[in-house]
């Protein structure tokens, strides 16, 4: 799948707060900058990479654990492991270009599917 241009390069910026919003959504969720990146974490442990925010006319990246859906995401042509050997436990970072039209519903799945691989069963529970 691959994204579409759009006419506007400011878009990333908003899709960017939508994704960073909707990982904020789940239970437990908090936001923290270690690294000078955005991140959110669910009882001290990251489970979305956010990256800095996107400066108009520049890219977007995030990643994400994805224990059941990596393979097939690392099928799609913005997407690769993630560094620093994380891409060894199912960890995947997505590239957005200014123009490009992130798939918005994908991510946030991808977004829901490391939530349920980091959070405690607990926690899972409220989601059902």
């Amino acid at each position: 799948m691959a994204t579409r241009k759009s006419k506007r390069p400011g878009d990333l910026r908003k899709v960017s707060r939508t994704l960073r919003d909707y990982a904020l959504s789940f239970p437990e969720a908090t936001e923290d900058f270690p690294w000078g990146e955005r991140v959110a974490k669910v009882k001290g442990k990251v489970f979305v990479f956010l990256g800095t925010d996107p400066v108009p006319g520049g890219p977007m990246g995030f990643s994400v654990k994805l224990p059941e859906s990596g393979a097939d995401a690392l099928d799609l042509p913005f997407t690769k492991p993630t560094g620093y050997g994380l891409g060894k436990s199912g960890w995947v970072s997505a590239t957005f270009e200014p123009g490009d039209e992130p798939p918005l519903e994908i991510l946030k799945g991808w977004i829901e599917e490391s939530y349920r691989a980091v959070a405690p069963k607990k926690l899972l529970a409220e989601l059902e």
